[in-house]
């Protein structure tokens, strides 16, 4: 294939995923419809061509009446039309022997009865509204169509979290539907004061996607860059929130997320009433909050349904496994390469006689099984839930046994290894556990080349890069970076629910009751 070729195929691919201007393929043959139903029926049989599923009905309610009406077959509720108010409607006025003539405010007012509905005479409205799953219809002589909410569609119920999984507190999540998502929320905030601002996203998809906030407790300032930075998003189909995550994080080069995302309508409701924004996604069970810190990531639902000593505990065992998912491997190269002097004698000599016959070096070896680790990771996600855990259980057993009994890897490893992996599991967020596994390999290969010099060096360097890093216009380290002491109680530590009665003031300029 031409290299000319390759690059109009990749332009295409691309351009398919982000629009590049605002030009739409669909053409429109006018824009007011027409008064003549024939006329309007053909004007939707043009834009709607080769759409088998759109469905052309038409009902004679008289000599003088005509009616069509237009959907999307399996998007809308049939029991419209089998409702005994419609059907009877239906029989009292489509007698032809009396010659009745039906009022147009006496057809409107009867559809008013069965479902909301609303007036509209623009083709691209209407044409926009059907595949929306609203009802059309169209009568005869009359310049408008009346458009009916009649959406029904398999719907996922709401199920326990699947992936914030707690002991104890609600046992509810999102699901892929708006509506439930926003009515999950106002359960638990019943006030005006909570808002609920909607943006359609997506040329294509239409996509409805919600902005929520708490009017007196999020910062202006920090409501309107949440608006700027979603009306800059160009796309001709947003299917899931990460979409959004990505256009409105304030760096993209950078393995650590600045976008918190979560299942549970109660970490939302819990993060609004401290001044963040969220977002919610029409079609996605992930809500999106703002700012994020990196401390966040470490608070998990329990620590504020537990009592406040279990919960500061927990908090730490989470930063001790953090810590060992992170340097442990590194730490265990850089210290039996270049500084074996620091270990015990006992304890140096029985890695020593362990790693006898193993052909490489200890970073090599660590490196070859945290990228198999990965492998069996990665594996038991993909898979089949019936085989997943066992693949991921018999292939971590069976291939470490067999790799320490061929020699190719010594027991230590495998034991550090394994340690490592169980310690990354520990992060209540899966995203920030992500940038960990990412650090790792580079801190292994520094610290197999310079030892404890390298892991403080590569340590340096991320902390500084998070020290520069925002979310939103809030430092990403705060409050330990720049330091507040009042609130390291919600932090470090949980402190007892009578003595949090402020908000966070990293993320409010002055700290509101709560």
């Amino acid at each position: 294939m031409e290299k000319s070729t390759r690059r109009i195929i990749r332009k295409n691919y691309w351009s398919c995923i982000i629009l590049k201007s605002s030009s739409n393929s669909v053409t429109y043959p006018q824009e007011i419809i027409s008064t003549d139903l024939a006329e309007n029926e053909a004007l939707l049989q043009h834009v709607f061509a080769q759409c088998f599923d759109i469905v052309f009905q038409r009902v004679v309610l008289s000599d003088e009446c005509t009616i069509l009406m237009v959907y999307v077959d399996g998007m809308i509720d049939k029991n419209v039309f089998t409702s005994p108010l419609f059907q009877s409607w239906l029989v009292e006025k489509s007698g032809v022997s009396d010659k009745e003539t039906v009022d147009y405010p006496i057809l409107k007012e009867h559809f008013a009865v069965v479902r909301p509905l609303r007036n509209e005479c623009r083709l691209k409205e209407i044409a926009e509204s059907i595949l929306q799953a609203y009802l059309a219809v169209f009568i005869d002589g009359e310049p408008d169509a009346i458009l009916l909410e009649t959406a029904s569609l398999e719907l996922r119920g709401v199920e326990e979290p699947a992936s914030e999984v707690s002991i104890r507190g609600p046992r509810e999540s999102f699901t892929e539907t708006l509506q439930v998502n926003t009515s999950l929320i106002r359960r638990r905030i019943q006030t005006p004061v909570l808002k609920f601002e909607s943006v359609v996203l997506g040329t294509f998809s239409k996509t409805k996607v919600v902005i929520a906030y708490m009017e007196g407790r999020a910062r202006p300032d920090l409501v309107e860059l949440v608006k700027q930075r979603m009306s800059t998003i160009r796309m001709d189909i947003v299917l899931d929130s990460g979409y959004i995550e990505e256009f409105i994080e304030d760096k993209s080069f950078t393995p650590f997320p600045q976008v918190m995302n979560t299942e549970r309508p109660d970490i939302v409701a819990a993060n609004l009433m401290e001044g963040k924004v969220a977002i919610l996604t029409d079609g996605s069970p992930q809500a999106l909050l703002v700012p994020m810190t990196f401390w966040t990531a470490f608070q998990a639902v329990e620590d504020y349904y537990e009592r406040f000593l279990y919960s500061s505990l927990v908090k730490w065992t989470r930063f001790i496994l953090f810590s060992i998912s992170l340097y442990l491997p590194s730490l265990y190269v850089a210290i039996t390469t270049f500084h074996p002097q620091l270990l015990p004698s006992n304890f140096l000599l029985s890695i020593t006689s362990a790693r006898e016959g193993v052909p490489f070096p200890a970073v090599v070896e660590a490196l070859l099984m945290e990228f198999l680790f990965e492998g069996l990771r990665e594996a038991g996600v993909r898979l089949p839930k019936a085989v997943g855990s066992a693949v991921s259980i018999v292939g971590a057993l069976v291939i470490g046994e067999a790799a320490v009994r061929a020699g190719m890897v010594s027991a230590p490893m495998v034991i550090i290894v394994s340690i490592t992996g169980i310690a990354s599991f520990a992060i209540p967020r899966y995203n920030m556990s992500i940038p960990f596994r990412i650090l790792r390999f580079p801190l292994l290969l520094i610290s197999g080349v310079l030892g404890l010099f390298g892991v403080a060096m590569g340590t340096i360097i991320i902390l500084i890069h998070m020290a520069r890093l925002e979310s939103f216009g809030v430092a990403y380290l705060s409050p330990i970076a720049p330091f507040q002491p009042d609130q390291i109680k919600d932090v470090l530590l949980r402190a007892p629910w009578p003595k949090m009665t402020s908000l966070k003031a990293f993320i409010h300029r002055k700290p509101t009751r709560r």
